[in-house]
């Protein structure tokens, strides 16, 4: 089977920017680009086919007709569970936390949601909240989101590019301005909005929130991996570091210097994401050249393909791959 290029949905959501089509040259014409939908199945914003035999195709059609793309570690799943975006927050996103799969399935019939952030740039200074900074009663976090003091307790961390945030479900976080981000995440849009800075949505009214669900779902005490910088290995080529790993997606970065091999094997498909860089993939029935911003899908079962250009690719399966 061919690699296959991908052409995402967008979101206009009124903290976005513009880097997604000035940097990236995504072909949006809405005046705020905030998500591009790089990989998704998700009803609420499908990726297509960009070029070939399947020219248009959203993804799920795609699945359907070429199901032993996806590999055996996939169809495990009742869905395809994995969702990669690419962000741009030119101002602060609401505070909010996702539910889990349980919660999430009994109260919202459909998948909680796990994700990882890794950034890709960022002004100097910029920041995000992920997690609290202390132990907090369910009291004083709904009192602090009434009085407007609900930052005071929650983690406040200064980013850097390259930096990795892996956000289990439950864990309070929030993207702050200034910030590019490939997000890889559980394929569910259900999000607990707590706090939102008192913004004003399109309609001219305060967003939603939807403080009492996210008290049931809330981790108030600190913990998890954030923050971290990926530790890289040396391969023929270039480098590769593992970003994050559990039961939904794998994702590892590829530093490309001039040419890199990936294998590909029947467990999962391969998803590459070019954060910086151009060059060209190379399979056994086809080669595809990408620029960056772009995203590429590989089917399971594809053997070796080759990554020509210098570059930083943002690799992502199911169950593992192999450099």
């Amino acid at each position: 089977m061919k690699i296959e290029k991908l052409a995402p949905a967008f979101k206009d959501y009124l903290w976005g920017g513009t880097k997604l089509r000035d940097v990236y040259n995504k072909p949006c014409g809405y005046e705020k680009v905030a998500e591009s939908w790089e990989l998704s199945t998700h009803p609420a914003g499908e990726s297509r086919i960009s070029g070939g035999e399947f020219d248009g195709m959203t993804l799920s059609e795609y699945f359907k007709a070429r199901p032993e793309a996806l590999g055996e570690h996939v169809k495990k799943f009742e869905s395809f569970p994995v969702l990669i975006k690419l962000i741009d927050a030119k101002e602060p996103l609401s505070i909010q936390v996702h539910p889990s799969d349980e919660y999430a399935l009994e109260v919202e019939h459909e998948y909680g949601k796990t994700e990882m952030w890794y950034i890709v740039d960022c002004d100097p200074g910029a920041s995000l909240y992920f997690g609290v900074n202390r132990d907090v009663t369910p009291e004083e976090f709904r009192k602090r989101i009434e009085n407007n003091t609900v930052e005071e307790v929650l983690n406040r961390v200064e980013v850097h590019p390259g930096d990795v945030f892996f956000i289990e479900a439950g864990t309070l976080h929030a993207i702050g301005g200034g910030i590019l981000i490939c997000e890889i995440q559980q394929n569910s849009n259900c999000t607990y909005r707590v706090y939102d800075y008192g913004r004003l949505g399109a309609d001219g009214k305060p967003r939603e929130l939807h403080i009492e669900k996210a008290l049931k779902v809330s981790k108030l005490t600190p913990g998890g991996s954030g923050g971290a910088v990926p530790q890289a290995q040396s391969i023929s080529g270039g480098s590769m570091a593992r970003l994050a790993g559990c039961k939904y997606f794998t994702a590892d970065r590829f530093n490309v210097d001039s040419e890199v091999s990936v294998f590909i094997g029947g467990g999962s498909f391969l998803s590459l994401t070019a954060v910086e860089g151009s060059g060209q993939v190379t399979g056994a029935e086809n080669a595809v050249d990408f620029a960056p911003g772009d995203t590429l899908f590989i089917p399971a079962g594809s053997g070796a393909v080759t990554v020509k250009g210098k570059s930083t690719i943002i690799a992502v399966g199911v169950g593992g791959s192999e450099a």
